[in-house]
């Protein structure tokens, strides 16, 4: 679990970003257990004990590998990308990969800060640029949901239990569970799992399910 102060650590190769960054998250209260410009900095012990890691995809001329970006999510790790890259392509192959989000550095302090905090606790924060990425996709890998799949589903985005979404549904907590469980499996056979809340809510947001303000 979470602490209410998060910890974070910084794959970065550039001084100045990294300055910038551990000032911001001091002022922020977020606490960084590791930095650095090599991805292994993550896995040591130092960068183990941060709840989320800050990656920028260009280290040293070297693009991350969406292998090595895998590599961490797979691992339980929570990952915001933070890169001077600013396409579409990119920032969903991001979600793609399991991210918990994606900025651009010219988002700066507010998002960065906002989106470590966000991912700490499993949920979702879009930031313009990804906004942006999301609501132009055109992807053909869209999953069909029925009416009271889509209708359950922002139900659990906007609820804290799905408790209360049953009782909002007029459905059992058994029920709810069995209508998020199918938009998974439909997810995941499309080849885009989302196996937590705030990868849901990216899907969802990316494919036009939901839209911000529904949030």
């Amino acid at each position: 679990m979470s602490r209410l102060s998060p910890a974070v650590a910084i794959v970065d190769d550039h001084p100045v970003v990294l300055a910038g960054a551990r000032a911001w998250f001091g002022a922020a209260g977020i606490t960084v257990t590791a930095a650095g410009g090599d991805l292994r900095i993550a896995w040591n012990p130092d960068g183990l004990r941060a709840d989320v890691v800050v990656v920028d995809l260009q280290l040293a001329d070297t693009h991350v590998s969406w292998d090595a970006l895998g590599d961490l999510v797979t691992a339980g790790r929570r990952v915001v990308v933070y890169t001077m890259r600013d396409d579409r392509e990119t920032a969903l192959r991001c979600l793609d990969a399991g991210c918990a989000t994606f900025l651009t550095k010219a988002e700066g302090e507010e998002h960065l800060v906002a989106a470590v905090h966000a991912a700490a606790q499993d949920l979702p924060y879009v930031p313009p640029a990804l906004a942006g990425a999301m609501s132009a996709n055109d992807a053909s890998d869209r999953p069909r949901l029925t009416d009271r799949e889509q209708e359950v589903l922002l139900a659990w985005f906007q609820c804290e239990s799905k408790q209360l979404v049953a009782a909002r549904c007029n459905l059992s907590p058994r029920t709810v569970e069995g209508y998020i469980d199918r938009v998974r499996v439909r997810y995941a056979r499309a080849g885009r799992p989302a196996s937590t809340k705030a990868a849901l809510v990216a899907r969802a947001l990316q494919d036009g399910l939901i839209h911000l303000d529904d949030l």
